[in-house]
């Protein structure tokens, strides 16, 4: 027991540290991912807190897209704000040299999404690696809406992958949850006066030096070791076992959703009663390019659109609906569909939405596995009625 305290030995002691259950789910998603090491949150957004708070203290800074979730985007903004770490949100569509612009002697790393919540734009891989890279710093990346189905980041150059599993990974809305994957190709040593958590001692462990003690499953270890020991963000071992199940169906259910979504964006985009879609895998999508070189299967089955006449005719829309349903939810078996502005985000002015980068009119659609003609034929009695 005492070696299992001090790092000393491998074994299950307390389940907020390790176990087994969680374990086996943690090493199916990293070598999905293709990484080195992995470890499971209670959810994504504690992935996405542990993947930053792991490498950052008070007094660091790091950049993050101004495209990401909300729920990401306050706790970059606000809440980590108020431990004394600074994030500056970037357009991620700038070009490589104006974001080099906004990198500090302190900024510690650089956080984006695969396909953004809930605006569905393409991260440029290459483009934020060589920015991370070129400033001795890792890519962090929510991998949420693609799964490692569709997309393995690792493969382009990320270097530390999150996941909010309660979307597509667990797919039924069953369990809560999150994952954060090392790729164990960052050299913090290499990098040590940017890093002293993982290149200096861990007077809490007697001294041990993560970065050296434990090589490419030093991040991973740390964020265990320390942050989960005192944040205590453990997934419950039965939502692990939720996840597991979801883990199995999850590449079949990804390619009905792509082709389903893929269908219902074609007719949005032909329906005169829309004023706009934004879904990658269209040809006509802004970040189709993009799509086919990192999501060549197919992005996900999220899709956004806006209905001419604004907030009250997409209210109105909703409310016509049968089939759909009307949920925070996202990434599911069945079809969600959430308008920000009337949900979410109600308490903003039009001017404030846009200020997000949510359009007042705004509908995000999460195509399920239902049939794509059913859904259609609901889509179409709704604008129907407008």
């Amino acid at each position: 027991m005492g070696k299992l305290f001090d790092l000393e030995a491998s074994g299950y002691f307390y389940t907020r540290l390790q176990n087994p259950t969680n374990d086996i789910v943690a090493s199916k998603l990293c070598e999905m991912e293709g990484g080195y090491a992995a470890m499971l949150t209670s959810s994504g957004q504690a992935a996405n807190f542990f993947a930053v708070f792991n490498i950052c203290q008070a007094g660091d800074h790091f950049i993050a897209s101004s495209s990401i979730y909300g729920g990401t985007y306050n706790l970059f903004g606000v809440s980590m704000k108020k431990m004394g770490i600074e994030c500056t949100f970037v357009d991620q569509d700038l070009p490589l040299e104006e974001l080099q612009k906004f990198v500090k002697p302190n900024t510690k790393c650089i956080f984006g999404e695969t396909v953004t919540n809930p605006t569905c734009t393409v991260l440029d891989f290459d483009k934020f690696s060589k920015l991370a890279h070129n400033n001795g710093i890792p890519l962090i990346v929510d991998n949420t809406f693609a799964t490692p189905v569709n997309c393995r980041p690792i493969e382009f150059g990320v270097d530390i992958v999150t996941h909010s599993t309660t979307k597509y990974i667990d797919g039924h809305a069953s369990s809560v949850g999150g994952a954060i994957i090392d790729s164990g190709n960052f050299d913090w040593m290499a990098h040590a006066d940017k890093f002293p958590g993982l290149t200096t001692p861990d007077d809490s462990y007697h001294g041990i030096t993560y970065a050296t003690k434990f090589g490419k499953a030093a991040y991973i270890t740390k964020a265990t070791a320390q942050l989960m020991r005192d944040f205590g963000s453990i997934q419950a071992p039965q939502n692990a076992y939720y996840i597991n199940i979801g883990l199995e169906s999850l590449h079949v259910r990804m390619e009905r959703h792509c082709k389903n979504a893929l269908k219902v964006a074609k007719f949005l985009n032909e329906n005169e009663k829309v004023a706009w879609v934004h879904y990658s895998d269209l040809e006509t999508d802004k970040y189709h390019d993009l799509q086919q070189k990192y999501l060549p299967k197919g992005s996900c089955g999220v899709l956004c659109f806006g209905i001419k006449g604004g907030r009250e005719q997409s209210i109105k829309f909703m409310d016509s609906l049968n089939l759909i349903t009307i949920v925070t939810h996202v990434a599911d078996a069945k079809t969600c569909l959430l308008h920000p502005a009337s949900h979410t985000h109600r308490q903003l002015t039009d001017e404030q939405l846009m200020e997000a980068g949510v359009a007042p009119d705004l509908i995000r659609l999460s195509v399920g596995l239902e049939d794509a003609d059913d859904l259609i034929e609901d889509i179409k009695q709704a604008l129907d009625k407008i």
